[in-house]
């Protein structure tokens, strides 16, 4: 919901389109801003679901219900045949306001269920992390880490982006994240390469980019980006060399991601949409994620 991943986005694949941000007044304080994109009479969200796990509005607490009647009243003066907003998470006020509002205005309204995105509310110390898995997985994830560790060459770093060359760091993701599965490869378009490069490039100026290797040897095997924001810790992407995948680096790679979120004092590690196997190994529970349509009544 940042303004710097909206107007990277815009820029990127809807310049032509036309925008809707408006702050929304209520007294001497805003509420909220309505954020709205309109493509061939459709109202959306600045976003693309390919690519945004989470799509809101930013609005106030304790100032939902002025921020979506000013909404609403504002779509009575826009062109439109019908809204959806997708990727907006479980306990959005959005999801608590908006339905019921519209419903009660005379349009039509659906809600759905579109996904989860799985996560980790992180304790104080690694320890306490692996104690709170399941027998199982935290039998195996050690495991998996001392065999990994009797290479001894392997080693995980992040890259350093006041000084490396954002085009080639990034070059090096794409080669990994595109062997590691095939629709990652199909992903990959020109247009989404160059995206990645721009948020790379626009949000590790304040930190907020941040990307991942492992090595073994001198050979990159495993990577992958993670969003640092507020107390949180947001897994993007990744790849792997699957020539490596016995020693279980696509894993390893993001769970030494995850000991790095606990010694910042992160609370909360989120892996983002989608149901991987991995992510509920490493511990994660399902938040879910919902659409919302909305339509005029005959």
């Amino acid at each position: 919901m940042t303004p710097d991943w909206q107007y990277i986005w815009w820029n990127r694949f809807a310049a032509d389109k036309e925008v809707i941000i408006e702050p929304v007044q209520s007294g001497h304080n805003v509420s909220g801003i309505v954020t709205l994109l309109r493509k061939s009479n459709i109202l959306t969200f600045i976003g693309n679901s390919d690519v945004f796990d989470y799509m809101d509005f930013p609005v106030v607490s304790g100032m939902e219900e002025d921020f979506y009647r000013y909404l609403f009243n504002r779509l009575g003066a826009i062109e439109w045949d019908e809204i959806l907003l997708e990727s907006i998470p479980e306990g959005s006020p959005t999801l608590e306001f908006l339905p019921d509002i519209a419903r009660k205005e005379n349009y039509c309204v659906s809600v759905f269920e579109s996904d989860v995105t799985p996560f980790l509310e992180l304790p104080h110390h690694w320890d306490e992390y692996l104690s709170g898995l399941r027998k199982k997985d935290r039998h195996e994830l050690r495991r998996k880490l001392r065999r990994l560790e009797t290479q001894g060459d392997f080693r995980q770093f992040e890259v350093d982006f006041t000084s490396a060359d954002v085009q080639s760091e990034m070059s090096e993701f794409f080669v990994l994240m595109a062997k590691s599965a095939s629709y990652k490869e199909q992903f990959l378009t020109d247009d989404n390469k160059a995206f990645f490069v721009d948020i790379a490039t626009k949000l590790s100026v304040n930190g907020q980019f941040r990307l991942f290797f492992m090595e073994i040897g001198s050979e990159r095997v495993a990577c992958c980006i993670c969003f640092d924001y507020g107390n949180d810790m947001f897994l993007y992407n990744s790849g792997y060399n699957p020539e490596f995948s016995p020693l279980s680096i696509g894993l390893l790679n993001k769970a030494l991601t995850i000991d790095v979120a606990i010694s910042e004092k992160k609370s909360e590690y989120n892996f983002l949409r989608g149901t991987e196997r991995y992510k509920y190994h490493l511990g994660a529970e399902d938040r879910k994620v919902f659409d919302i349509k909305i339509g005029r009544k005959e």
